[in-house]
């Protein structure tokens, strides 16, 4: 029985659904539904008899792919498992697996992730001889992986005048000699990295239009979710794989493209007409996540981008709290407003900590927080740390799993050839390396014949170490995933040495292993997954993105901190925005032109859209910066917020010693409730004449006596300046020794 999507969906999501024919853009504005929309289009393309095989939806996490298939798997069934779904990475790697031998690259290739990379390029600078502090392998690789994303391959990046200059401005003229190396290197390797598994796809469909040809029929309905956030590579992917059938749909939300850093462009999305004059536009408008007064507030502010796609972006749920604004002192206070608003706001409405969100724009304003949120006894847990498959005991396992797939995965070789320790020392190593070298051999091959190379004190550990991964090889052949991978661990000691050590550090590392294999297992008790080799178990987890790692740190109730980058996608019941200063945000690398400013002005619009019920700015007028207080000004982006919608009921004092933030007195007693005892002064209950009136301190001196609002009467006893600031030690009579800075103190000189 057919759905009745007019019921299910309201009018504009209805109409997006319903037009499968030819290229359509959905514009959809935070909080609208899209996902659903998505959902419902596949839904009536396979009630219109379209077999699932035939249609491929793109994504960017594995979260949205799998969460969007089993919507689908809800409305009609089981053929939803048929669907090809999944980010662009996993989808493109799958054809590569069949396709890779086209393109010189074996078809068990290694999926290099970020680490192994920088590893690789710091090699690679050592042995160009080159400075480590001018080549960083961080900033290295993240010119090469500009250079794939716009498809420029190493004879292209050499042989350009203009790229050449570049590298030479930067003051980094063997770029392209680095990139070359990296290339060879990887090849060599049979590795690709997560660039390359787009770049290679590019060229597998350019240089073998029958394998374009047969990929065209295959896919006759293509859908990309968040298009404004494809980059050029990806766009030239989908571009000529609707080239034929010509059923692109597209969707996404151009005032949430804030990811140009990676590549992202955004005029794919805004220019997407030109390449589909016949083109059918939908705008999803209706926002069902925040309340009208978020809602009016976002779109008072993305209306100042010119570069965009008009939309009246509206809610019909309540009107809501207005948007509080708190002015801080300092960077310090400001986490203590925010802290102690998210303790009454929890208290006061019987909230759960994890209903709140704070959100910066560098990772760095995160102290401040957490420090407030640590006196307070409030749980939080911050978004971005250290994943699971990025430390050392899972990468050295992982390295054995990467090997016994592929021998010729040179960074794996290295990192396991002496460990658990067998006698293989560093020596030994760089001759195997330097051989393999000299002779145009891999690695591998060099280690697995050591014999014909080293004397046989040195290369028979060698030898043995090959025999080891011929046999797991075997065993991988025959076994699942997770009995290969058991075999492994057990065989090659990594188990026995995690278990002998009996510090609390060796026992984490001992329940690490135990819980990869865990996953493992798990990975092939799953009756949904036709392929459990090693081989398939090893591209799955290569192709956990850092969303997806994202999405998983967001259980327990615990406040969640974040940059806003991090926090695309998500929503929290209430929200804080903090840092509102410029120079900070919008950043101050990101004001120099238009451009830039317009994507600080959407990563500004995705933060507000990340609040569903309240939502809370905040800004300080001074901030520590590389151990210097230097004051700050309020953000631009402030100033763009209608003040209709805006609430300026907590304000605080202007400096520190010069009045207190409303929450003070809550923050004082809360802390001492719940935090490490700390010495206390002796109350005041000292009150300022109604007159009082601070007095110019640039000519204090030691010796004046000095009236402050809330600390009383004092003598200055020190001065200290200190990088052009000053600050005042001062014995107050009924509070004690104080320590002010001057530029902020609101102090009465008496004589």
């Amino acid at each position: 029985m057919a759905l009745d999507y007019f019921s299910l969906l309201n009018p504009s999501q209805a109409a997006a659904v319903m037009q499968t024919e030819g290229p359509c853009m959905i514009i959809a504005g935070a909080g609208s539904g899209k996902t659903r929309v998505l959902t419902y289009r596949i839904a009536h393309l396979l009630e219109k008899g379209v077999d699932p095989f035939n249609i491929l939806a793109l994504t960017f996490t594995n979260k949205a792919a799998k969460e969007m298939r089993a919507r689908v798997e809800k409305v009609v069934g089981p053929e939803a498992k048929n669907l090809w779904m999944g980010t662009f990475h996993s989808v493109f790697a799958k054809i590569l697996r069949t396709e890779a031998d086209k393109i010189g690259y074996p078809r068990s290739f290694t999926i290099y992730d970020s680490q192994d990379s920088k590893t690789l390029l710091g090699q690679i600078i050592k042995e160009l001889e080159l400075d480590d502090k001018i080549y960083k392998p961080n900033a290295v690789l993240g010119r090469i992986s500009d250079a794939k994303n716009k498809l420029i391959s190493v004879a292209q990046y050499l042989a350009d005048p203009g790229i050449k200059a570049d590298d030479e401005a930067s003051m980094k003229p063997k770029m392209g000699a680095i990139y070359q190396q990296y290339y060879q290197r990887c090849f060599k390797a049979g590795a690709m990295d997560f660039d390359d598994l787009l770049f290679n796809t590019n060229v597998l469909f350019k240089d073998h239009t029958d394998v374009l040809n047969k990929y065209q029929h295959k896919f006759r309905y293509v859908m990309v979710d968040e298009y404004q956030d494809t980059n050029y590579s990806q766009y030239l992917i989908t571009r000529k794989l609707a080239a034929k059938e010509r059923n692109i749909c597209v969707v996404g939300d151009d005032a949430q493209s804030i990811y140009a850093f990676r590549g992202a462009d955004i005029t794919n999305i805004l220019n997407f007409e030109k390449d589909y004059p016949e083109l059918e536009v939908f705008k999803l408008e209706q926002n069902y996540r925040s309340t009208k007064n978020i809602v009016w507030a976002a779109n008072s502010v993305i209306k100042n981008n010119q570069a965009q796609l008009r939309k009246d972006v509206f809610s019909e749920n309540e009107e809501g709290h207005l948007i509080e604004v708190l002015k801080a002192a300092s960077d310090n206070e400001e986490g203590k407003l925010v802290a102690n608003s998210i303790f009454e706001e929890k208290m006061n409405n019987h909230l759960s900590y994890d209903n709140f969100a704070i959100l910066y724009r560098t990772n760095a304003q995160s102290r401040a927080m957490e420090e407030s949120l640590r006196k307070l006894n409030i749980k939080y847990k911050i978004v971005g740390g250290l994943s699971f498959y990025q430390r050392k005991e899972i990468k050295d396992l992982v390295a054995y799993l990467r090997l016994t797939v592929n021998q010729n995965d040179e960074q794996a070789l290295r990192r396991v050839i002496n460990y658990p320790k067998r006698g293989i020392g560093d020596t030994t190593i760089s001759k195997l390396i330097n051989v393999a070298e000299e002779s145009n051999h891999t690695l591998w091959e060099v280690v697995s014949h050591a014999d014909q190379f080293l004397a046989a004190r040195v290369s028979n550990p060698v030898v043995g170490f090959a025999e080891k991964i011929k046999s797991y090889t075997v065993v991988a052949g025959k076994e699942d995933a997770f009995e290969a991978a058991k075999f492994i661990a057990k065989n090659s000691g990594m188990l026995e040495e995690m278990f002998a050590d009996k510090t609390i550090e060796g026992l984490s590392r001992y329940e690490n292993l135990q819980e990869l294999l865990n996953g493992i297992k798990e990975y092939t008790d799953d009756p949904e997954r036709d392929d459990k080799s090693l081989g398939a178990f090893l591209q799955d987890i290569a192709l956990v993105t850092d969303s997806d790692l994202k999405d998983a740190a967001q259980d327990g109730e615990a406040v969640t901190l974040m940059t806003i980058h991090s926090a695309k996608g998500l929503e929290f019941r209430n929200v804080y925005i903090v840092g509102m200063e410029e120079n900070l945000f919008p950043s101050q690398m990101m004001i120099t032109s238009r451009k830039d400013l317009e994507e600080e002005r959407r990563l500004f619009y995705v933060a507000i859209t990340r609040a569903e019920k309240k939502l809370t700015l905040s800004y300080a007028t001074s901030r520590y910066q590389w151990g210097n207080l230097r004051s700050a000004e309020k953000s631009r982006f402030l100033d763009e917020v209608d003040p209709a919608f805006l609430n300026f009921k907590f304000a605080a004092g202007p400096g520190p010693g010069a009045g207190e933030s409303p929450f003070q007195h809550v923050f004082e007693r809360r802390s001492n409730l719940v935090a490490a005892p700390v010495r206390k002064t002796t109350p005041t209950n000292y009150v300022a004449p109604a007159d009082f009136k601070p007095s110019d301190t640039s000519n204090l001196t030691a010796g004046q006596r000095v009236e402050h609002p809330k600390f009383g009467f004092g003598t200055v006893a020190q001065l200290e300046v200190q990088q052009g600031t000053t600050k005042a030690t001062i014995p107050f009579e009924e509070v004690g020794e104080k320590v002010l800075l001057l530029s902020f103190a609101k102090l009465r000189v008496l004589g």
